[in-house]
């Protein structure tokens, strides 16, 4: 059945044009292709990314985030509470009032302790900022020496600058070292990011950033398999041009350098919307859409590819509406750039302002209150 199925996966009509197939890239004449085999590597590539990530975050990004500024956060630990932790983990992290008025009668502590006790358990499951300055700065070591290397890979080759070259002499591409290396890095770190997501700094757009370590690493495999390594190439620098921005806005922020990360943050921004929603759909989508149908007819791979591709740019207009939302409330309300993906702190003065607004609340519903308590009417018995 495996060997059916095999045979099955590898045929050749679902990777290559008609007329072509894997015979044509067997290594010859001292000519080197790529091969399915070769993503292999890419696994100790991750596994050494998650070691060299541990030693980068303790040896570099922990002293740098001390020189910055930033410290860990101090929380005040929920005390022990059997009732309230297993509602807590069974039921819902944010109980209602009805729900808190009878958790209050089943432990016999008040409303508002019960509602503190809520509040700093759910502060000790939200990562710290020193968490996410390492995360941050790790991200952002990466992204960078990545775009460093792609350019330096690319700066010389003519598909750089006209994209149909891409296509010349399809599929027999020869393999050149530093695509090799550039593909093998860039498939073995988001493979590691995809490990490690468990454990890294969870935001509201959890899913969506799962879609698309999936979808970068279905992308970058299949391309190598059926030998469309220069699209690939370029794609993955066009990706790598504004990430960099962003986790370094995200170090300045974390370190409440607010004019730093503002500034940063614009111009990440506007290269983000150059990149992903001008050059990538209009020029690179362009070119692996359009223009390869003039050379050969359409295949599975083709579709496959191209639809992988488009899973990408719908994630890329999702984070754009985010990002454009911010940059505007910025530029015309001078607000300080907040990633909205991420969940805040709540600290004294949110406790504060939720105290007073479930007490406007209950005012309105039960009629006066004192000391946090609903005030009853003592003289009065209701109606049997």
């Amino acid at each position: 059945m495996l060997s059916g199925l095999s045979e099955w996966f590898w045929q050749e009509r679902l990777w290559f044009p008609k007329g072509l197939g894997w015979a044509d890239l067997e290594d010859r004449d001292g000519r080197v292709y790529a091969k399915a085999c070769d993503l292999w590597v890419a696994l100790p590539i991750a596994l050494a990314f998650l070691i060299i990530r541990q030693i980068f975050e303790r040896l570099v990004a922990t002293p740098l985030a001390s020189l910055l500024g930033v410290k860990e956060t101090v929380r005040l630990k929920a005390p022990h509470n059997p009732t309230l932790e297993s509602y807590y983990c069974n039921i819902t992290k944010n109980p209602t009032q009805t729900s808190i008025a009878s958790l209050s009668k089943q432990t016999g502590s008040s409303e508002r302790q019960v509602q503190r006790w809520f509040r700093r358990r759910r502060n000790q499951d939200r990562p710290s900022l020193l968490k996410k300055f390492r995360e941050a700065s790790w991200r952002f070591t990466f992204y960078l020496l990545a775009f460093i290397a792609g350019l330096a890979a690319l700066i010389d080759k003519p598909w750089l600058y006209d994209l149909q070259e891409m296509w010349q002499g399809f599929p027999v591409l020869t393999l050149l070292p530093s695509q090799y290396w550039y593909y093998m890095i860039e498939l073995g770190f988001y493979s590691s990011l995809l490990f490690s997501v468990a454990s890294d700094v969870k935001r509201k757009d959890f899913k969506e950033q799962i879609v698309h370590h999936v979808a970068t690493i279905l992308l970058i495999s299949f391309s190598w398999c059926v030998n469309y390594i220069r699209a690939g190439t370029l794609i993955m620098l066009v990706h790598d041009s504004s990430d960099y921005l962003l986790e370094s806005a995200k170090m300045f922020n974390y370190a409440g350098w607010r004019n730093a990360c503002n500034y940063i943050f614009i111009v990440f921004a506007a290269i983000f919307i150059i990149t992903r929603l001008v050059i990538f759909p209009f020029r690179i989508i362009y070119c692996t859409w359009v223009y390869p149908v003039t050379i050969y007819e359409p295949f599975f791979g083709y579709y496959f590819f191209n639809g992988l591709l488009m899973v990408l740019q719908c994630l890329h207009v999702f984070w754009a509406v985010l990002i454009i939302r911010i940059a505007v409330r910025f530029l015309t309300n001078n607000e300080k750039v907040d990633d909205e993906r991420s969940d805040k702190d709540e600290t004294d003065e949110s406790e504060e302002d939720e105290e007073e607004e479930g007490l406007k609340k209950a005012t309105k519903k039960n009629g006066p209150i004192q000391n946090g308590h609903t005030v009853h009417n003592n003289n009065h018995r209701k109606t049997e």
